[in-house]
C-alpha cells in the first residue's frame, strides 16, 4: 500500500485541484488584511490585525503577495480564519491541534463540524466555557490539560487568582497553558510573576483611560468603556511585543541590556 502523505491530495485534471479547505469557496485573492479584520469583527470583536499576522505565521492561513509585497486574502481565506478562530473561542483548541485539523480537512478528511463547545461536567451542570465568565478550579485544569495541583500551585504563585468561592475567570485556562508550556522549556514560575503584575499596571492604566465612559450610568456607555478597555487591551499587547522584540534584538546583538 502506497503511503498517503507521500502522494499529492488530488490527482492532476481533478476539479479540485490542490486548492485548500474550503471548497466551494471563492479562492480569488482580492481582500485587503484591513477587509478581512472588518468581515470578521462582528463575530469576533477581538480579532486584530497582529493576530490575522501571527495566524499567517503559524502556516494556518497563506495570503497571497501582490509585487509591492501586500497581503491578498480571498473568501476562502476568511473562512479558514472563522473556522481557526470559533475553534480558539468555543473549543479553546490549541493552534497546533487546529492545525492537524485544517490538514485532515485539506486532505479531504471529515473533521467534527463547527461550532462545538469543548462540554465539561460540573458540579452537575453543563459547562460552555466561550460562555461562562467563572469557573471552578477543577474546569480549568481540565480544560487547560493539567491538574488542579499545578492550578493550586499557580494561584499561590499569584498567576491565577480565583474569586471567593474558588471560581477562576474563564481565560485563565489559556494562562495555565501558556505558564505549563513555559515550564517545560525550563521557564521557571515564580519569575512569572512579573508578568501579571505588568499586566495589572496595564490594565488599571487602560481603566483610568476609559473611566470617563464607565462612570456614566447609561448601559450602552458602560458598553462603550468596556469594548474600549479590550481595543485598548489588544493595542497594549501588540506594544508589549514589539518592545519585547526589541529589546531581545538588542540583547542578541550586543550581548547586553538595551539602555533605558
Amino acid at each position: 500500500m502506497s503511503n498517503a502523505v507521500s502522494q499529492p491530495l488530488y490527482e492532476e485534471g481533478d476539479s479540485l485541484s490542490l486548492s485548500p479547505w474550503p471548497r466551494g469557496v471563492s479562492h480569488e485573492a482580492v481582500l485587503t488584511i484591513g477587509q478581512v479584520v472588518e468581515i470578521l469583527t462582528g463575530e469576533f470583536p477581538a480579532v486584530t490585525l497582529s493576530k490575522i499576522r501571527y495566524l499567517e505565521d503559524q502556516g494556518l492561513v497563506a495570503p497571497q503577495r501582490t509585487g509591492s509585497g501586500y497581503r491578498k486574502y480571498s473568501r476562502a481565506d476568511v473562512e479558514r480564519l472563522r473556522f481557526i478562530l470559533m475553534r480558539q473561542r468555543d473549543s479553546f483548541a490549541p493552534l497546533r491541534v487546529i492545525g492537524d485539523e485544517l490538514r485532515a480537512l485539506d486532505a479531504g478528511q471529515e473533521v467534527e463540524p463547527v461550532p462545538t463547545a469543548r462540554v465539561v461536567a460540573s458540579e452537575g451542570r453543563v459547562v460552555l466555557p466561550g460562555n461562562r465568565p467563572l469557573i471552578p478550579a477543577r474546569d480549568v485544569a481540565d480544560l487547560a490539560g493539567t491538574d488542579v495541583e499545578t492550578l493550586e500551585r499557580y494561584s499561590r504563585l499569584g498567576l491565577i487568582t480565583p474569586d471567593l468561592s474558588g471560581y477562576f475567570p474563564s481565560r485563565c485556562v489559556q494562562v495555565v497553558r501558556l505558564v505549563v508550556l513555559l515550564e517545560s522549556h525550563g521557564v521557571d514560575a515564580r519569575t512569572l510573576r512579573t508578568v501579571r503584575n505588568s499586566a495589572e499596571r496595564c490594565a488599571d492604566l487602560i481603566d483610568q483611560t476609559v473611566s470617563s465612559q464607565r462612570s456614566r450610568r447609561r448601559a450602552s456607555d458602560m458598553e462603550k468603556a468596556a469594548a474600549r478597555s479590550m481595543e485598548f487591551g489588544e493595542l497594549f499587547g501588540d506594544l508589549y511585543q514589539e518592545m519585547l522584540r526589541v529589546s531581545l534584538s538588542q540583547l542578541n546583538e550586543h550581548g547586553t541590556k538595551p539602555s533605558r
